[in-house]
């Protein structure tokens, strides 16, 4: 069935359909087990195993290399269609996706050369950029030590989402200077140890816990400066966006089979069986209407990051402009975004009974990724941010740090 005639909408090309069919079937065998991971946390790494086997995750890679060369709209439809199946997924694999983008937006054919055909075969990478507890805003620990010719890596990272899925480890370094810097190690190198520690209350299989480097032999090699793309932060928020847009429609399917089920109902309700009465209806009508509200949303945001990729090698001005607007348009969608989400997590409840509470329905699981999703963007500063382009014609910052400000270390930029 086409996504029109589940009235999703359109596709994002003419030719989506033929592409979404590839994957449609394997969607519907990981959606098949999804509860029963969720209640047992049993780690997806047999279904991330499928998605490499099928070349979803070398969707974007020139077809030169063994991908399908889709374009973003494409691809962030079928991370929607994805995330209805198993929003974990989805997460475990936007690092992954974020390192084939600054792949193919890099200036670096050697690079290129090497790592394409290498996810296009379907090597996974995983990213290790943050650290926690004291770690400053704009300095790292994990560092490269060099000794009697030999390079060393040592530090722990944590939010390593997806990484103990993954062949490779994409790790954020500094120089010297304080220069970003990025290295590529196999996780399966002597010293790597990649912890199953994730302890969030939701998206709970994603693997997205602590990655240790304990003398860690690397090849200077392996260590590369280029920047990374420009709507490399418009990107990484609009694939949580997209989980959340699939999240919308899972539990829309599933509140609707459960109130279509239900043959128990309440003496002053309004029919004698719930898929009958009106104001239940209402209710998973509104839920439903909240997961096509985002998923157009993200369709019409992954447009401009289309825009700001096609514009890439284009003149500095024009490039920074088109970026700029990528960038406020995802920041325009994600409070909407998640702020429907968010209600309609809570909402659908009320077109059920307190049965809808117990553990094996795991009902729960949509709420908890939702909020914690959402807790991953600073959506409380997305509103200012746009405000401020609206008023003042403020272009929005990027690829924003996390960590204490060096203001509060009494320590000297």
């Amino acid at each position: 069935m086409s996504q029109i005639d589940k009235a999703w909408g359109a596709g994002p090309s003419e030719s989506y359909e033929r592409l979404a069919e590839r994957f449609r079937p394997l969607f519907a065998r990981i959606r098949e087990g999804v509860i029963n991971r969720e209640l047992k946390r049993e780690l997806p790494i047999e279904q991330l195993d499928w998605l490499k086997e099928a070349g979803f995750t070398a969707l974007r890679i020139p077809k030169k290399y063994g991908g399908s060369a889709v374009s973003l709209p494409e691809l962030f439809n079928l991370l929607i269609e994805l995330g209805e199946a198993d929003s974990n997924l989805v997460q475990a694999l936007r690092g992954h996706f974020g390192f084939i983008e600054s792949l193919i937006n890099s200036d670096n054919l050697e690079r290129q050369a090497h790592w394409l055909p290498l996810l296009g075969r379907g090597d996974i990478v995983g990213l290790a950029w943050s650290e926690t507890g004291d770690a400053l805003q704009l300095t790292f620990s994990t560092q490269l030590v060099e000794s009697e010719g030999q390079w060393t890596l040592n530090g722990k990272k944590f939010y390593t989402t997806g990484s103990l899925y993954a062949d490779w480890i994409d790790i954020g370094l500094q120089d010297d200077e304080g220069n970003l810097q990025g290295l590529i190690v196999s996780r399966h190198a002597q010293g790597v140890t990649v912890l199953d520690d994730w302890n969030g209350f939701g998206q709970t299989l994603t693997a997205s816990g602590t990655a240790i480097f304990e003398q860690v032999v690397v090849s200077v090699t392996d260590v590369y400066q280029e920047p990374n793309f420009r709507y490399a932060t418009g990107f990484y928020q609009l694939v949580h966006l997209a989980t959340l847009a699939g999240i919308g429609r899972a539990q829309s399917d599933e509140v609707a089979l459960h109130v279509a089920q239900r043959t128990r109902t309440y003496s002053n309700g309004n029919a004698p069986r719930a898929s009958q009465d009106v104001q239940i209806l209402q209710v998973v009508g509104k839920v439903r209407s909240a997961a096509y509200s985002s998923s157009a949303i993200v369709l019409k945001s992954a447009e401009a990051l289309q825009r700001a990729f096609e514009v890439s090698h284009e003149e500095e001005e024009q490039k920074a402009q088109v970026n700029a607007i990528a960038e406020l348009e995802v920041s325009q969608a994600l409070n909407v975004v998640t702020d429907l989400l968010l209600t309609s997590s809570t909402l659908l409840f009320d077109a059920l009974g307190a049965s809808a509470t117990l553990k094996p329905h795991a009902l729960d699981r949509f709420w908890r990724n939702v909020r914690t999703l959402s807790s991953h963007n600073p959506r409380i500063y997305k509103d200012r941010i746009v405000g401020d382009f609206a008023v003042n014609g403020t272009l929005p910052p990027y690829q924003w740090r996390i960590g204490v400000a060096v203001e509060n270390t009494g320590e000297k930029a």
